[in-house]
């Protein structure tokens, strides 16, 4: 009998994985901020590794859209841009809705089933990273991802749901940056989904509707919140006095009127 192959991992190879494990964990986490230059310099002494092994991390990650990379300029953290995130959002609100309403129409008990099974899933999945809890559990993004999914699959129309599905995925970005980047403490996520089951069950499509755009929104909206925090970020988004606008926003915090001022509007 021929003795099974068994590759061979060599120190280079498990180097090379750990190291765009950490520098992914690290984009995601928002260590290196959105936009920022990836020093090739700077990041070989922090990870304490070579030009080679750190370049195909880079590649790796701007496969899956995390980085980008310029002649001559290196790479960088793809931008935050409040822009696409809103388009991204009404474009997911509208696709998502209609879907989800077809779902309710077109699904049955089997469908309904799959959905409490994914929904306990999901509930019984640690929201953050135990080693890292500045940023999301994979496990609990793919459990996530399948509730959303299976919300929409008893939608008869493929079409409707593929067009759903890569706007999700295209958010996907800016959805893990929401933990590290946002402030929403008081989030209730859980909360949130049992609510989208609840009328699903209920065959209520309004108010599952409700809840789903609900749910969307507020991940942009905590998103929108944290520019306003970030000077650099502000700048990228084309507001020249954005410095000026963010200290003039802590001095106001600091004198203990910022909760009774109005919102500053962009200009």
């Amino acid at each position: 009998m021929n003795p099974r192959y068994s590759p061979q991992v060599t120190p280079a190879r498990t180097k090379a994985e750990r190291i765009y494990g950490q520098l992914r964990a690290d984009i995601l986490a928002g260590r290196h901020r959105p936009g920022a230059r990836l020093r090739y310099a700077e990041l070989c002494e922090h990870y304490d590794t070579s030009m080679g092994v750190l370049r195909e991390g880079m590649l790796r990650l701007a496969e899956q859209g995390l980085v980008k990379g310029e002649p001559q300029q290196g790479f960088q953290v793809v931008d935050l841009s409040a822009a696409d995130l809103r388009d991204l959002t009404t474009a997911r609100s509208e696709l998502e809705s209609l879907t989800l309403r077809h779902a309710l129409a077109d699904g049955d008990v089997e469908w309904e089933s799959r959905l409490i099974a994914a929904h306990h899933l999901l509930s019984r999945t640690p929201q953050l990273d135990a080693d890292d809890p500045a940023r999301l559990s994979d496990h609990w993004v793919a459990a996530h991802a399948n509730f959303h999914r299976t919300l929409l699959d008893g939608c008869s129309n493929q079409r409707l749901k593929d067009i759903a599905g890569s706007l999700r995925d295209a958010a996907e970005l800016y959805r893990r940056w929401s933990v590290p980047l946002g402030h929403a403490t008081n989030r209730d996520i859980a909360a949130e989904h049992a609510a989208i089951l609840a009328a699903v069950l209920a065959r209520d499509a309004d108010q599952a509707i409700q809840h789903l755009i609900g749910h969307i929104e507020y991940t942009t909206n905590v998103l929108l919140d944290s520019l306003t925090d970030d000077p650099a970020l502000l700048e990228r988004e084309g507001h020249p006095n954005a410095a000026e606008r963010w200290a003039h926003q802590e001095h106001r915090q600091a004198r203990g009127l910022h909760a009774a001022a109005e919102p500053m509007r962009s200009g």
